[in-house]
């Protein structure tokens, strides 16, 4: 087959561009390009509207049913079809498509496209509009027949050229900008200047003033303690024990702003703090905290950690971190390491259960995968038979 010739060059002027809009003077030669194949299409210049890039396609012989595949949107009257006609309607009469020359952006528009009459007027009939359309990256969208070919060439070919005017709109979502939320800074300013409090606690010797209606309203436990039936209820000032300043302080800071401060500030021992506020979540039901310190022990896991971690997940019910740990475990290079710690030995000497469920596991694996550390795992605890 043939190579196609090139279509002959447009004259192509762009008028204006605005913020979302471009305008288009579109001049084809007809006459050298009245008989061209149907689907060889004249390309105008690229035109900038709304951010993105367009040309306008223009088929003296019609799209042709070669050319009409899926990526073709095509409108009888003001229905909008994709592929290729049903009928053949149109077919050899003038075609007229916008092709969005995006390569990753879908985009919506409205196109507007007129032929100038012999008197360069807009013409009232030759036009075509597409309301709000969606088009996705290097679509097409337009009519398969603009005009027929004898009507074109009876009132709209001058000097042998026709010329169309064209108007893309581009429809953005211009969303009013909303700052993200901050109330956590405003009631952790509440809590730092102690305002409107009507309760306090004092953990040795150091005293908290708090709001007995926030608590109430982040804690199921607060809220029975507070405003139940509890003796706590008609105190001003309740003492808490097993539980230290730091850890109080900063699981109150979270119940006000619900963040957790940095590592750096969470004092000498990152690890051991995060087990104590976990635990405090656990005891006052504050199950995302409880969720976001077992992440966060997850993150740091080591083979000095993860024994004392574990204990720290079976005591306070947290199965997620507990079965993380236990997967920890599994590896033996982590295990051969991980039995020399003193949170191994601790875990050995006062949770038994614990010991028992991770042999069962590891048993389970040596099932699965060959005999890998359970000899390890007798030699380190030599009283129970494997």
């Amino acid at each position: 087959m043939g190579k196609r010739k090139r279509p002959k060059m447009t004259e192509c002027v762009p008028l204006t561009a605005m913020a979302a809009s471009g305008f288009l003077k579109f001049k084809v030669d007809y006459e050298k390009n009245k008989d061209l194949p149907p689907g060889d299409g004249i390309p105008s210049d690229i035109v900038s509207a709304g951010g993105h890039i367009w040309r306008i396609e223009c088929y003296p012989r019609g799209i042709g049913s070669s050319v009409l595949a899926t990526s073709f949107f095509f409108f009888t009257g003001t229905t909008a079809h994709r592929g290729q006609p049903t009928n053949r309607t149109g077919v050899g009469d003038l075609s007229v498509f916008l092709k969005h020359m995006g390569k990753s952006r879908e985009v919506q528009g409205i196109f507007k496209a007129f032929l100038l009459d012999k008197n360069g007027v807009l013409s009232t009939t030759a036009t075509r509009r597409m309301d709000v359309f969606r088009l996705a990256a290097c679509g097409n969208y337009g009519w398969c027949s603009f005009v027929t070919r004898t009507v074109l060439e009876k009132d709209y070919v001058v000097a042998g050229h026709i010329t169309f005017v064209c108007a893309i709109l581009v429809v953005t979502e211009r969303p009013i900008p909303v700052p993200p939320s901050d109330i956590g800074i405003h009631l952790g300013g509440m809590l730092d200047r102690s305002e409107g409090t009507d309760v306090s606690f004092n953990i040795d010797g150091e005293t908290f003033p708090a709001h007995r209606a926030v608590l109430g309203a982040r804690s199921l436990v607060f809220r029975a303690e507070l405003f139940g039936s509890m003796a706590e209820a008609q105190m001003a000032s309740i003492k808490l024990h097993d539980i230290a300043a730091a850890t109080f302080k900063i699981m109150l800071r979270f119940m006000y702003t619900d963040a957790l401060p940095g590592e750096d500030e969470l004092g000498d021992s990152p690890i051991e703090m995060l087990q104590d506020l976990l635990a405090v979540a656990d005891r006052y039901a504050l199950d995302r905290l409880k969720l976001m310190c077992a992440q966060k022990l997850w993150d740091n896991l080591s083979v000095d950690t993860v024994a004392t971690t574990l204990v720290c997940a079976e005591t306070c019910n947290c199965p997620e971190l507990k079965n993380m740990c236990f997967d920890f475990f599994a590896l033996e290079k982590n295990f051969k390491e991980a039995v020399f710690t003193d949170g191994f030995a601790l875990l050995l000497q006062k949770f038994l259960g614990i010991t028992a469920e991770l042999k069962i596991r590891l048993r389970l694996r040596a099932n699965y995968h060959g005999e890998i550390h359970l000899h390890v795992y007798s030699a380190a605890v030599p009283r129970m038979v494997v």
